[in-house]
């Protein structure tokens, strides 16, 4: 069992940043990965990036690749997302994910545990 919460969402200008964390607390030992997700209301939740447990392997989509960057501060059991370079359709409620796999396809759709969102507005 893996919770997990996201904050360090909010409004900005198209081409600003911002950075996303995933504080996450588990009831087991197992290694897990985290990867986070965006949705659009009516639109299917998309994959963007992943990192292992370890933190030393990143995976990302093509459409956030050199724009956005997943990292994970072990000590602290977080993951991060800085964005860079933010569109306005990047608009969404962002999710991170737990998985005991670690997703590198882009047709990946999430493992078992979620966090509850949270939303990020760009405007143009």
């Amino acid at each position: 069992q893996v919770q997990l919460v996201e904050s360090g969402g909010g409004l900005v200008q198209a081409g600003g940043s911002l950075r996303l964390s995933c504080a996450a607390s588990a009831r087991t030992n197992s290694p897990y990965a985290v990867a986070w997700f965006r949705q659009v209301p009516g639109k299917d939740r998309e994959f963007l990036a992943s990192i292992d447990w370890t933190g030393r392997s990143t995976y990302y989509v093509d459409s956030v690749k050199g724009r956005f960057t997943i990292s994970k501060d072990t000590a602290k059991n977080t993951v991060y997302l800085q964005m860079n370079s933010l569109k306005p359709e990047g608009t969404a409620v962002y999710y991170c994910n737990a998985d005991p796999q670690y997703p590198i396809t882009s047709d990946y759709l999430g493992g078992p545990y979620w966090g509850q969102g949270t939303r990020v507005t760009v405007s143009s």
